[in-house]
């Protein structure tokens, strides 16, 4: 008797290969991926920025580099790179402190970063008189503390009568105060002289606002001035602050060159690196 015969079983079909992605294409998913990550993270979480004038000397000279977080007073357009227009209004509002340092879109344009103190929030009325800051009718605590002592660097220049020399070094020497906000926050400022600045009306600040000086008080085109492109800010909109000043993670006198990479630390200000707000 013949064996029935075994049928056949059908070879199972060859998976067809994976084709391999080039070096170029796995290039660019990394950089698209590391792009959205730095967008997330500038947008809503920290953003450096760096300090281009004098206007927030003491606390900030011209090379500071800084953090600011981008949560403390919610979220808008201004918020995000290049302000893109992707959330309306504000989303997760907090007014900020009186005496925060905050970095905003300047009005009226709205384009440029410009960094100040929180001075005056929403229903609060701020009037400066012979150089004294009266918040709400009241006199802003403000006592003579030593001169601050700036080294002339290269960017940190000095006006002829400010001029001094320490150790054979010449330096800058500016008088400076020290203010106290009702709310018990306390910052240095220098006051320079009389300026047109040193006496104003009073300004009562709109809902949805701040009014904001910076801590050089004599030489700051802030909240006293009406806003206009390169002049003023006028009242700041709540919605153009873009964060809150919270750490200086590097300073240089200006005195570093690319191509001599030892200039590079002895340029440093490393007594400033890591001061807080």
């Amino acid at each position: 008797m013949v064996p029935d015969p075994v049928p056949a079983t059908a070879a199972p079909a060859a998976t067809p290969a994976k084709p391999k992605r080039s070096e170029a294409a796995d290039l660019l998913v990394f950089l698209l991926k590391l792009a959205i990550a730095v967008f997330v993270i500038r947008s809503f979480l920290f953003s450096p920025f760096s300090i281009p004038s004098g206007s927030m000397q003491p606390r900030l000279l011209i090379g500071d580099y800084l953090f600011i977080t981008k949560w403390n007073y919610g979220y808008s357009r201004h918020s995000l790179p290049w302000s893109m227009p992707l959330i309306p209004g504000r989303i997760l509002p907090r007014t900020p402190a009186r005496g925060d340092v905050v970095v905003f879109k300047a009005p009226p344009a709205a384009r440029q970063d410009y960094i100040k103190r929180v001075i005056g929030i929403p229903g609060d009325n701020i009037q400066m008189r012979a150089g004294q800051l009266f918040l709400n009718g009241t006199a802003i605590a403000k006592q003579r503390v030593p001169d601050l002592i700036v080294p002339v660097s290269p960017n940190s220049g000095c006006a002829y009568e400010f001029q001094d020399t320490v150790a054979g070094a010449v330096v800058c020497r500016y008088p400076q105060f020290r203010e106290t906000l009702p709310n018990g926050k306390s910052y240095n400022v220098l006051d320079l002289g009389p300026t047109e600045a040193d006496d104003t009306g009073v300004f009562t600040v709109p809902a949805g606002h701040a009014f904001l000086m910076g801590d050089n008080r004599d030489d700051s085109a802030d909240s006293r001035f009406p806003a206009r492109e390169g002049g003023g800010i006028g009242i700041v909109p709540l919605e153009n602050i873009e964060g809150k000043a919270v750490v200086t993670f590097w300073s240089t006198d200006g005195s570093a060159q690319w191509l001599l990479p030892w200039t590079w630390f002895s340029a440093a200000r490393w007594s400033r690196i890591g001061e807080g707000f």
